[in-house]
């Protein structure tokens, strides 16, 4: 079996790509998605949260939900809306965010690679969101959320993906929030099978976010392959939906945190529990983070930089190392007695695409007592630690611009 492989996409019909592409599924609640469909009857948000055209209040995990994801499926098929390959390829995929672009691979993905960690994780996942998963992927006999993924180094691919980019598009959509996506459909031959020998020369591929998705297909495939007496491992459901991208190309934007209270600490004996191990500076603009170990704090009105002690930075461990993981273990825990951030609502979580001045909003509004601004994780930090077998932190990473839902999907025959 292949790392990846082509294979017969379910896309929007010529010219109808704008009604259809949709925000993923899990960055809108069903209030967002209503009003976000609302005159568009095309949009893939009927199929990804199909709860929007059922009674407010609608169990969103409920069987009659996913009937009808299946039944709003089948109305874009029947209307032409959607139609499918008739060959199997691949598809390149451009991003464009601001002065920001990428262009990766939509590709079939092996849950055999998956399920041996040649694709490697970095996350944990919750069971529900994993059942959640699996009873779409189900009701509608595809996967319509990709994985995005990431490759190391490979000239070849990037060059091969550049040069179908040069083409006339096959879908051009520029969404709500102003991001471009745009595909072109890769049908030669030669090409196709350059690609799948690079992949194969590839000693892994990284889950950049879709680690339900990913775990659910897997789940999927082992349920279908046990009811199969004829499976020979060729069959679609051996495979899941991915888009990957060169590493390199990938923006991870930072992960803030903010909290409730300073713990019992007064503002001045707070910042003295934190010149134990980091340096503290006060700053007289916003205390943006320049580099890997350095960290901006805000307290009511007023910055701070802090720098931690070098001496404190276990260079050997991939997730100690982490930014996210020095700030918890140096100073949130011990300082601020945090010590579950997975649980405790004291902490809360703000993504760098909101800005430092949301940091400041929560903070001097009384709601938070203190905000921390981080320096973004790098893509070869959170793949030393899916090399290694090991978990990020929670709330690691924030990646931008997301994939659209709706522009490439893969059909299980």
């Amino acid at each position: 079996m292949h790392l990846i492989r082509p294979f017969t996409g379910l896309r929007p019909a010529a010219n109808r790509a704008t009604d259809v592409a949709a925000p993923p599924y899990d960055v809108l609640s069903t209030d967002e998605a209503r009003v976000r469909a609302q005159g568009r009857p095309w949009s893939f948000l009927h199929i990804s949260k199909p709860e929007i055209d059922l009674p407010a209040g609608t169990d969103p995990y409920a069987p009659e939900v996913y009937a009808k994801a299946a039944e709003n499926l089948k109305k874009m098929l029947a209307a032409g809306i959607l139609a499918r390959d008739t060959a199997p390829c691949y598809y390149a995929y451009r991003l464009i965010m601001g002065g920001h672009s990428q262009i990766g691979l939509v590709a079939a993905a092996s849950v055999a690679d998956y399920d041996t960690n040649r694709i490697r994780k970095h996350e944990f996942t919750r069971p529900d969101k994993e059942d959640d998963r699996v009873r779409q992927i189900d009701a509608l006999n595809a996967q319509t959320g990709p994985v995005l993924l990431a490759y190391p180094a490979a000239p070849e691919v990037d060059e091969i993906l550049a040069l179908a980019a040069s083409a006339v598009p096959d879908a051009d959509v520029i969404a709500e929030d102003g991001i471009r996506h745009t595909i072109w459909v890769i049908r030669d031959s030669a090409t196709l099978a350059r690609l799948t020998a690079a992949f194969d020369a590839m000693p892994a591929i990284y889950i950049a976010d879709g680690h339900h998705r990913s775990a659910a297909a897997s789940r999927v495939c082992a349920a279908r392959k046990a009811a199969n007496p004829q499976h020979s491992g060729e069959e679609s459901y051996n495979y899941f939906l991915s888009v990957i991208f060169p590493h390199h190309q990938m923006k991870i934007m930072d992960y803030n945190r903010v909290v409730t209270d300073l713990n019992g600490l007064d503002p001045a004996a707070f910042l003295k529990r934190i010149g134990e191990q980091f340096s503290v500076q006060a700053s007289d603009s916003q205390a943006k983070p320049a580099k890997p170990n350095e960290f901006g704090l805000y307290l009511p009105g007023q910055w701070y930089r802090l720098e931690i002690r070098p001496e404190l930075i276990p260079a050997a461990d991939p997730v100690a190392r982490l930014d996210v993981s020095l700030l918890q273990n140096h100073l949130i825990a011990p300082v601020l007695g945090v010590n579950d951030p997975r649980r405790d609502k004291r902490i809360d979580f703000v993504g760098g695409i909101r800005g430092l001045a949301e940091l400041e909003k929560r903070v001097d509004s009384g709601e938070m007592a203190a905000a921390f601004a981080l320096f973004a994780t790098r893509m070869e930090d959170l793949m030393a630690v899916a090399d290694a077998g090991e978990v990020m932190p929670p709330k690691s990473t924030w990646f931008e611009p997301k994939l659209a839902d709706g522009l490439v999907s893969h059909v299980l025959d």
